[in-house]
């Protein structure tokens, strides 16, 4: 072993040379990259190191010195498929690198004693996900993720191919110091200071992976504490190592009683019983050689038939720490078979192995930079990388997780990859505002279309994974034009026409000044399901000033209004005078302008309806064991048809007239007035009051008129009906004309909620029983049913006092006349006619436990209302009314979905008053408690099967459709072949028997091949497109998609795409 240890191979100070605590060898052997406290990464030539000692030797000994981290740098990594060089630093953040083949820009660094660069080596990202100091970083084999450890115990896991966050572990307890992959590509490692390794199951992602599709991967396996019970917490890491063959971790800091040790954990059953005793002090880091050994010569007498070397080959490890000793050992030794005390005059900090596995670089904290180079044979002989190969295949090495069985699940795949990246281009383009820019080419085999930046936007770097491509300049010949056009001919001479600075630029409808960029919102046609990203509001942003475009151009300063009789601008003369003399004036702020108080036209007092007296309880009240309030009887009500705000009311205390009260309100509303009485008894009885009058008019004239001789306490209506309800329990229906349609209704109790809908009256009385009536038909589709379940009764003592309930935010019907009620304590119940029972919706549960509690997706609060509870085909809806259409959007009624309104209650009685705090405590313990590993993902599944029970119960026919696609993406992510399968055999139904039959049973063939108003067929299409992805479900999935023709038609998509080849 000989040691090269070149002077000039360090990270300089003024006054000593800063501590060095990270290396690697990219994987030609052309490169080694330090990093340092002095905040840069550091590239240099492996070949000069080797020649050190060769004074003719002249080509570049650094090739780069890259400075993009404010503080001590800790860890540097170059990616398995050399094209990236990632760095972490305690600035928190993660650098990755890419290797420009343009010579660099400048020669060298202002102000500094740095040679000039070699190579241009630029940041493409620089990725923001740790709270404190980024320990360690680790790369997948493939490339195809990156890892990265930190203080703040957390195991941020990036997409290697678009830098995004794929996903945030965070089972550690403390800091997190070290990470390593398996070279098989199934596990990777992290060591921590809570005296644990853990090991996490991953499937390498796709290059187009979101953290949407990751929520099931990198899942906990094991955690090992054994070895590490006692281990000391003084070392500044933990780096460990994964044997070539995969066969073993080298775990460093582990114990062995009182001596420090390495310990050996086997793959599969995860124990450490081999340790490796030497050292002194606590080991830092472990590092496997890359290649496995023989112990001699291979000769051809030690082949087999398929030139496979029949010796036993070997791995070796390096192990160093605290106490300055290098130790080599080998799987054929008990012992190590090089040790080499003081090598580093401090702690050793890193190893690095060079791809021949015959070169180990060692940096320690003294700053120095060191090549331990073994001869041939020293180590052993180098085995065939075929050998490392022929280990690693019975761990499934190089095999997807899924293998694609025939040339229609790769067509299927295609297909579905092809719709969902149409899908994230189009809402991409629109949050961007390039709604009318051609699409971006499709990124291939992980490939990135130039480089991009994350939460940074660059001249060069594409942002969110797009490219953007330089301006055009104009050509010549329209300059040569443009100058042509200036140029006149006066009176035999050349004139050229001046041209204004600010048109003298590229456009002349260019402004000079800095341009303002406006980012879009999201259309409310668009529909999305993934979750929404977080804007990153940590950049200034100079905004217009108070007013707008106008204030920036000429100020804040309101002008006076004209005010009638003051031509000569007296009060705007006093008003002056009086900022003058240090009194400020008092001014009002009018649309027209500023006025002194006395000009400005003062507010009408309207009248509010005022209580007149409690309604009269009724005796049912005081043995019920649900008793709701009653509303107070008040003077005047007023209803409109269409469920709008009425009109304020006239000023005074008078006496208004129907006629008045439409003054300035919209002349084509209807309204229903309801007036009681409010003078003394004309009999002097204190029992004979006026009767209350009833008046509907529209454009300030009286349709019809009516009495009744108990005071109204609610009015509801809609183009259908009108009804009111009386403080005796009874209440009264008419035509839009004025004619009673049924005689007076008698209910059980006084009436506390009244609400119409279509055909549809509900009447909920204060002991809290919902009667729903038809009044086309002039039935009941159920008996009355009691509240006293939603209102959580049975969790009660049926005890002779009074206990706190819930209250009902508000109780309402759907198009299909199905009772909907929102309860104070954030649950959300439907009745269920056909099952006669209540069902609960929505619930804080769902809210703290489910990833898709979002209130706020666009997918669903855009929704439209449904049509109705029938089921319809998607190209003959039934035709609906203007009267129908006015009653539909309702803002009284349902209008953005009954689902997405049940959750926004949810979310505004719990989450926002702070009511689910203790129900959130126990969530966030459960995510990282022993045994509840899946409890996150269960909890999501389970929510999204809640919404597609509830939108086919209600016949929500747009948000069925909605909620049914994000659960069967939700289910292929999760890899649920069960309940897949499950899924399709219910979409099939009878869509593939052959037609025939009796005409009596088409209608009813029709209604079973139908799903909340879907065809079962177009329904199962989108379902197989969206799981067709998912290699591991293939087989499941490839046999619906032929019954259903996708892979003929094919040759209907729009644009032809790549074949997928990366099998």
């Amino acid at each position: 072993m000989h040691i090269v240890k070149p002077s000039w191979l360090t990270h300089g100070g003024e006054l000593r040379d800063f501590e060095v605590y990270s290396c690697h060898v990219s994987p030609d052997g052309s490169r080694l990259v330090t990093a340092a406290g002095d905040g840069y990464v550091r590239i240099w030539s492996t070949e000069a190191i080797m020649h050190c000692g060769d004074a003719g030797y002249s080509n570049p000994k650094q090739l780069a010195a890259i400075s993009n981290h404010s503080g001590t740098i800790h860890t540097v990594r170059f990616s398995g498929n050399g094209r990236y060089l990632a760095s972490g630093a305690d600035d928190k953040i993660v650098c990755v690198y890419v290797l420009d083949p343009n010579p660099p820009t400048h020669a060298s660094t202002f102000g500094t004693n740095e040679p000039p660069p070699v190579e241009n080596w630029r940041v493409v990202r620089r990725l923001i996900g740790h709270d404190n100091d980024v320990q360690d970083l680790g790369w997948s084999y493939d490339s195809s993720i990156l890892v990265s450890v930190g203080l703040d115990s957390k195991i941020v896991v990036w997409s290697g191919a678009t830098f995004e966050k794929l996903k945030t572990i965070s089972y550690h307890q403390s800091h997190v110091k070290g990470i390593t992959f398996d070279p098989a590509n199934k596990y990777f490692a992290t060591a921590s200071d809570d005296r644990s390794i853990k090991i996490f199951r991953f499937n390498s992602p796709a290059p187009q992976a979101t953290a949407h599709d990751q929520v099931h991967n990198f899942t906990l396996e094991k955690s090992i504490t054994a070895p590490f019970e006692s281990s000391p917490l003084t070392t500044y890491f933990r780096r460990c190592s994964w044997s070539p063959d995969g066969n073993h971790i080298a775990a460093a800091n582990a114990v062995n009683g009182p001596v420090s040790s390495v310990a050996i954990i086997n793959r599969g059953t995860w124990d450490g019983d081999i340790n490796l005793i030497g050292h002194e002090g606590p080991v830092e880091v472990c590092a496997f050689s890359p290649r496995m050994f023989y112990k001699s010569p291979v000769g051809h007498a030690e082949l087999d038939a398929n030139g496979h070397s029949t010796q036993v080959s070997v791995t070796v490890v390096a192990c160093a720490g605290q106490d300055k000793t290098l130790s080599i050992w080998n799987t054929s030794f008990a012992r190590p078979f090089v040790v080499h005390h003081d090598i580093a005059a401090k702690a050793i900090t890193d190893l690095a192995w060079s791809p021949d596995g015959e070169t180990l670089f060692i940096t320690s904290l003294d700053g120095g930079v060191t090549a331990a180079v073994f001869e041939e044979g020293e180590l052993g002989y180098p085995a065939p990388l075929q050998e490392n190969e022929k280990n690693l295949s019975k761990y499934g090495a190089g095999r997807k997780a899924g293998v694609i069985e025939g040339t229609d699940a790769l067509l299927l795949e295609e297909r579905s990859k092809a719709g969902e990246l149409k899908g994230v281009q189009g809402r991409m383009g629109e949050l961007m505002g390039d709604a009318g820019v051609s699409k971006p080419a499709v990124p291939t085999n992980g490939s990135i279309d130039g480089p991009r930046t994350n939460g940074a936007v660059d001249a060069q770097a594409g942002t969110n994974g797009t490219t953007q491509a330089p301006p055009v300049p104009p050509p010549a010949e329209r300059k040569v034009n443009e100058l042509k056009s200036r140029v006149t001919w006066v009176n035999g001479k050349k004139r050229v026409q001046p041209t204004l600075l600010s048109s003298s630029g590229p456009s002349a409808s260019e402004s000079s000044l800095p341009q303002t960029q406006l980012i879009s919102a999201t259309k409310q046609g668009v529909k999305s399901d993934s979750p929404h990203a977080v804007l990153d509001l940590s950049k200034p942003y100079d905004g217009f000033p108070k007013g707008g475009l106008a204030s920036l151009l000429i100020g804040n300063k309101r002008k006076f209004a004209e005010v009638e009789g003051d031509e000569e601008k007296r009060n705007e003369r006093r008003m002056g005078s009086q900022a003058q003399s240090g009194a400020p004036p008092i001014l009002l702020n009018t649309p027209d302008g500023l006025v002194p108080p006395s000009a400005a036209i003062q507010p009408q007092d309207y009248e509010v309806p005022e209580p007149l007296r409690p309604a009269v309880s009724n005796p049912a009240l005081s043995v019920s064991q649900v008793r709701m309030a009653i509303p107070l009887i008040r003077s005047v009500i007023v209803r409109t048809v269409d469920g709008s705000e009425p009109p304020p009311q006239a000023s005074n205390g008078a006496d208004v007239t129907p006629a008045q009260r439409t003054e300035g309100a919209n002349e084509e509303v209807v309204m229903l007035e309801a007036r009681n009485a409010t003078g003394p008894s004309r009999t002097g009885r204190h029992q004979d009051k006026d009767p209350t009058r009833i008046t509907c008019t529209k454009r300030g004239q009286s349709l019809w008129q009516d009495y009744l001789p108990k005071p109204v306490l609610l009015l509801t209506g809609n183009p259908k009906f009108w009804a009111a309800s009386c403080d005796d329990g009874s209440l009264f229906v008419w035509t839009p004309a004025g004619r009673r349609l049924v005689n007076a209704m008698i209910v059980d109790a006084t009436p506390v909620i009244l609400d119409c809908r279509g055909w549809f009256l509900l009447c909920v009385t204060a002991v809290g029983m919902c009667h729903v009536w038809n009044m086309k038909t002039l039935s009941a589709p159920h008996p009355p049913v009691s509240l006293a379940p939603a209102l959580d009764v049975a969790l009660h003592v049926q005890g002779m006092h009074l206990t706190h309930a819930p209250g009902v935010v508000f109780a309402r019907l759907n198009s299909a006349g199905r009772i909907i009620v929102a309860m104070t304590n954030g649950d959300g119940y439907s009745y269920n006619p056909q099952l006669f029972v209540w069902q609960r919706l929505c619930e804080p549960w769902w809210a703290v436990g489910s990833q898709y509690w979002n209130t706020t997706d666009a997918a669903v609060g855009n929704l439209q209302p449904s049509s109705g509870a029938q089921p319809q085909s998607s190209t003959s809806a039934a035709k609906t009314s203007p009267e129908e259409d006015n009653d539909e959007v309702s803002p009284e009624n349902v209008s953005a979905g009954i689902i997405p309104l049940l959750e926004r209650n949810t979310t505004n009685h719990t989450l926002v008053r702070g009511r689910a705090y203790f129900l959130q405590r126990l969530i966030k313990a459960l995510l990282s408690a022993e045994g509840f590993e899946g409890f996150e993902s269960c909890v999501s599944v389970a929510h999204l099967e809640n919404r597609v029970a509830a939108a086919l119960s209600l016949g929500a026919r747009e948000e069925f459709k909605v909620y049914l696609l994000m659960y069967a993406k939700r289910l292929g992510a999760e890899g649920l072949k069960a309940k897949v399968e499950e899924l399709l055999r219910s979409l099939v139904g009878d869509v593939f028997e052959g037609e025939g039959g009796d005409d009596a049973d088409e209608e009813a063939k029709e209604m079973e091949q139908t799903l909340c108003g879907w065809k079962k067929e177009e329904l199962l299409k989108e379902v197989v497109l969206v799981l067709g992805k998912h290699r591991d479900l293939q087989r499941t999935i490839v046999p619906y998609a032929r019954l259903l023709d996708i892979f003929d038609k094919r040759a209907a998509v729009d644009e032809p795409q790549q074949m997928i080849t990366d099998v």
